[in-house]
């Protein structure tokens, strides 16, 4: 897959969550930007140099390191609310091409530049502030029917990224389950919850988190 955009997170208030910023407000930088783990959740860090998150409570940290969001589930959203939307509109750190990332395994690796190696560790779940920041009248629940959500990823070797480079897919486990599975599970589907929380290379916490869901 083709990387068509990097972005970075520009500090705004946060009225959707009364808490003091949001960095949901994505914008493309030029150059390539260094990945790295970032720790535990809480400090309100991510694997790109120069972003972070503003609740650091539910965001951030090792196993929500990188999100990412595919070109082709913008040109969905928009013929379905005839809204452009431009790269880094739903707050993820690199826009890609070429790729369907929501049938992008748990656990799955992809390779980019730098020796970088990310693993697929689950999906964005929508929240207050994406439903305010896109201001979109019946939004969560039409982003919920969709299954459209973009995976996140932790960061397995440390690398960069830039506009243009590739991410090349160099491990798929034996199992079936997505990231729009994940995402299909935390949103409700309870039929689905047991097959997705027992996969081996999803995040325990996830794993919890979806059983007492």
């Amino acid at each position: 897959m083709k990387i068509l955009s990097v972005n970075i997170g520009r500090p705004r208030e946060n009225p959707w969550k009364g808490l003091a910023a949001t960095y949901i407000d994505k914008r493309p930088v030029a150059g390539p930007v260094e990945v790295t783990s970032p720790g535990p959740k809480g400090e309100g860090t991510v694997g790109l140099a120069g972003d972070r998150v503003g609740d650091v409570r539910n965001h951030g940290g090792t196993d929500q390191a990188v999100y990412v969001y595919g070109s082709e589930d913008y040109a969905h959203f928009g013929a379905l609310t005839g809204r452009e939307f431009a790269p880094g509109a739903f707050g993820e750190n690199l826009t890609t091409s070429g790729y369907d990332v929501n049938e992008a395994l748990i656990g799955e690796r992809w390779a980019g530049p730098g020796g970088l190696v990310l693993q697929v560790t689950g999906a964005r779940i929508p929240c207050g502030t994406f439903r305010g920041w896109i201001d979109e009248r019946g939004w969560l629940k039409t982003f919920t029917r969709e299954a459209r959500p973009g995976p996140y990823l932790r960061v397995v070797e440390p690398g960069h990224v830039e506009a243009g480079a590739e991410l090349e897919v160099v491990h798929r486990p034996g199992h079936g389950v997505t990231a729009a599975m994940f995402f299909r599970a935390a949103m409700g589907e309870r039929d689905l919850i047991e097959e997705v929380a027992s996969v081996p290379d999803l995040p325990p916490a996830e794993a919890a988190w979806l059983r007492g869901a």
